[in-house]
């Protein structure tokens, strides 16, 4: 591993998480390579980490030229698709040698596309999407699921457990798409969890039990992720927020792809129907900045309350 050289490309929320573990925890002896379409961004974090543990490039192919891994996470499929078409343009780059690795949460047609396109390069290509929130990047305590070739899994595991990630549930083989599959239904149910929750501590208000009482059975019956949600409910964290946790646009974008899957397996996913009916009232309200806790004031708006609390 000492001969690894990693590059990590966008640094949003989880990114900025994973990749300073990575830095600091993993098994490579040289800096880490940052970039972001921002690079005063880039700098400032690098700057935060220690010259001595990052640098910075200021172009994809600066990036992945120094790397011999490179991951990526990004927003969504757009995003993804341009940095792939920088990487695979610049005729410079010798990617024979290269893992590239996605941590993004995309279409599983993505991940296979990309997948081929690089393979074209003579690169290799690893699907990685990650379960977890940013507080859990900051922590290592991501799920990761990588797809794609064994001995390529293997490369990249001692960047997971015990650097960025609590557990690896790897799917190898030919189909990268299988990660991304994962990902999407992991996504749906958490969404939909949400919405569940959110039903609840609405209900509760108005029925007289007390939103207070219905999350502390929340806390008592499930506590980790859901038990936080309830809590930013219950205390206005998701109309208060500057910058949302998890964006609505994004949300709206993992239960599009769900329901992509499904109508091509021949399901109908009622319960994503609803979440996004409530998640589009999130987006009314609070345009880009809405975040999914927020359908809970959709749900109380719906109920005759205001929809902050």
């Amino acid at each position: 591993m000492a001969s690894e050289r990693v590059a990590w490309l966008g640094l949003g929320n989880i990114g900025r998480g994973m990749s300073r573990n990575i830095a600091l925890k993993g098994p490579q002896t040289s800096p880490i390579i940052l970039y972001n379409r921002t690079t005063s961004r880039a700098t400032a974090f690098a700057d935060s980490i220690g010259s001595n543990k990052a640098t910075v490039a200021t172009t994809i192919p600066e990036a992945v030229q120094q790397a011999t891994i490179a991951f990526i996470c990004v927003g969504d499929d757009p995003a993804l698709d341009q940095i792939i078409n920088t990487i695979v343009s610049d005729s410079s780059l010798d990617l024979s040698s290269k893992i590239i690795v996605d941590c993004s949460t995309v279409h599983p047609d993505t991940s296979r596309r990309i997948h081929t396109t690089l393979h074209e390069r003579g690169a290799t290509f690893i699907a990685c999407p990650v379960f977890g929130a940013p507080n859990m990047a900051d922590a290592g305590q991501m799920i990761v699921v990588p797809a794609g070739k064994q001995e390529a899994i293997d490369r990249l595991q001692p960047f997971f457990e015990g650097v960025t990630a609590k557990a690896t549930l790897p799917l190898p083989g030919d189909d990268v798409g299988r990660s991304s599959q994962l990902k999407i239904l992991g996504n749906t149910f958490i969404l939909n969890t949400i919405e569940t929750l959110a039903e609840g501590i609405v209900l509760a208000e108005k029925s007289g039990l007390g939103a207070d009482m219905y999350q502390k059975w929340i806390h008592t019956w499930l506590g980790g992720p859901f038990a936080k949600y309830a809590d930013r409910m219950v205390e206005g964290d998701y109309y208060k927020r500057e910058e949302p946790l998890f964006a609505v646009d994004l949300a709206r974008k993992d239960l599009g792809h769900a329901s992509s899957i499904a109508q091509d397996a021949g399901v109908r996913l009622r319960s994503v129907e609803v979440t996004d009916g409530y998640l589009q009232e999130v987006k009314k309200e609070k345009g880009v900045k809405g975040d999914v806790a927020g359908i809970y004031g959709a749900i109380r708006k719906e109920s005759g309350l205001e929809y902050d609390n």
